[in-house]
């Protein structure tokens, strides 16, 4: 089972790669991009189980390695 794992930061994270990105589309004649936040996706190919016990699993793993909870918020999305 594929599963999705989507990490970016909190709202209230300043996202400095995300401002220079932005910066740089701006610069290259896209000024209507007023706002760029910088996430990480993750595809899990997973063995195993119900949908239900898989994303349970998959939920820990981005909770306890895959992002940073004082810092960033995960979403996982199982099929």
């Amino acid at each position: 089972m594929l599963v999705e794992v989507r990490v970016q930061l909190k709202k209230e994270v300043l996202d400095p790669q995300g401002e220079a990105i932005r910066r740089v589309l701006t610069g290259l004649g896209f000024a209507e991009v007023s706002r760029v936040r910088v996430g990480k996706l993750m595809l899990l190919e997973v063995e195993g189980g119900d949908a239900e016990s898989v994303r349970a699993r998959v939920e820990a793993a981005a909770r306890d390695l895959l992002s940073n909870p004082v810092i960033e918020d995960f979403e996982v999305r199982v099929p």
